[in-house]
């Protein structure tokens, strides 16, 4: 059993894979080719927003982002601190400090009391509040009318890291379109993924926009070898481009594939262990299907099991951020991060993916069941 099924998707889509391939290697266009500004249109019409703009990877999509915001030394930037490194590695490399914030123990994303006191608390230190970046983790989109509130009084932009939630929904709008920036990763095991590194950058704002747009190819201006700011080299790649365009296509599909298995393990495993909640108005892509271990159940002893089983399961996260090395010297929450250290203890998940078969969910049903 897969944990992500990558062939069964190329299985279903081969035949458009080879035909838009093969159509980049016929015009030759391998940087910033048509297909580029073709995905990028596409992306716009599927999430609403204004502004779409491919770039290398997801890690460059948030650098990208503090780079047009403007970030600078002596500013405090917002981070959750139980998610991927990624989110946060970008803000020392413009000067700025981390500042983790604590997570929801239901929807494991950034908890807004938290996020209060962490600003409180980076003022007090000597700090500029300017960016929040929430995190949809797992796919589950952030509690973004209680950020957007809190960051208008605290005067903060949003940064919204989609990198495992990109299509997910909240109160009507869907992700990529909420935020001053948005970003995601194309990285092969997200929801839509390419078969290399790729990522986007989502605005409304067209001088954002602009500058995100400048920054990516080098700080370009209107003439190629008169760069007009000091930029990065961070261009989806054309080959990419024309892979995603056909993972595009059926991705609203998979999504509902996705709700499918979802609400399956819910009704098979909700009665002897927690399961993810969604709260209302809002969906989730399922980038993991994440289970946290009741009081006296042994994360480590269910998962060992599960592999006898021949079930594979993986812990996202084993390690909040705070507690890293490269990491726990900077700012938290004065009231410490508890929550993100309990869920760390906790998690685990379970495979998914649209092409899991009703046997295998139930394998895996049964398996989880039999190791609790």
């Amino acid at each position: 059993m897969q944990f992500i099924d990558l062939a069964a998707q190329q299985e279903r889509i081969k035949g458009k894979l080879d035909a838009r391939i093969q159509g980049v290697l016929s015009h030759g266009k391998y940087i910033m080719g048509p297909e580029v500004k073709e995905f990028e249109a596409g992306m716009r019409e599927f999430c609403g927003a204004r502004h779409a703009l491919g770039c290398a990877n997801g890690t460059d999509a948030l650098l990208l982002a503090l780079m047009a915001l403007g970030v600078r030394s002596g500013e405090a930037i917002f981070c959750p601190s139980f998610t991927f490194a990624a989110t946060a590695e970008v803000v020392p490399c413009m000067g700025a400090i981390p500042v983790f914030i604590d997570c929801d123990p239901i929807t494991f994303n950034m908890d807004v009391e938290s996020l209060k006191r962490g600003i409180a608390h980076a003022k007090k230190q000597g700090l500029k509040p300017s960016v929040v970046i929430p995190v949809d983790l797992f796919g589950l989109p952030a509690d973004y009318n209680a950020i957007e509130a809190v960051a208008k009084e605290e005067g903060l932009k949003i940064v919204a890291d989609s990198a495992q939630g990109f299509g997910g929904t909240y109160h009507g709008r869907t992700t990529g379109s909420i935020g001053d920036i948005a970003t995601t990763s194309f990285f092969p095991a997200k929801p839509l993924g390419c078969y290399g590194d790729g990522g986007a950058l989502f605005t409304g704002d067209d001088e954002l926009a602009s500058l995100m747009d400048s920054y990516r190819v080098h700080g370009k201006g209107t003439h190629k070898y008169d760069n007009e700011r000091i930029g990065q080299n961070s261009r989806l790649d054309t080959l990419q481009a024309a892979i995603l365009l056909e993972k595009l296509a059926i991705y609203a599909d998979e999504i509902e594939k996705r709700q499918v298995v979802a609400d399956r393990y819910a009704e098979g495993l909700s009665d002897v262990i927690d399961t993810p909640t969604v709260p209302e108005n809002c969906t989730s892509v399922w980038a993991q299907y994440t289970l946290k271990t009741r009081d006296g159940q042994n994360r480590e002893a269910i998962m060992a099991s599960l592999k006898e089983a021949g079930v594979p399961s993986v812990v996202y996260y084993p390690l909040p951020l705070h507690q890293q090395t490269a990491y726990r010297n900077f700012l938290n929450d004065p009231e410490g991060l508890p929550v993100s250290e309990d869920m760390a203890q906790r998690v685990f998940s379970l495979p998914m993916h649209p092409y899991l078969t009703e046997d295998d969910q139930g394998r895996v049903i049964e398996a989880l069941r039999s190791a609790v």
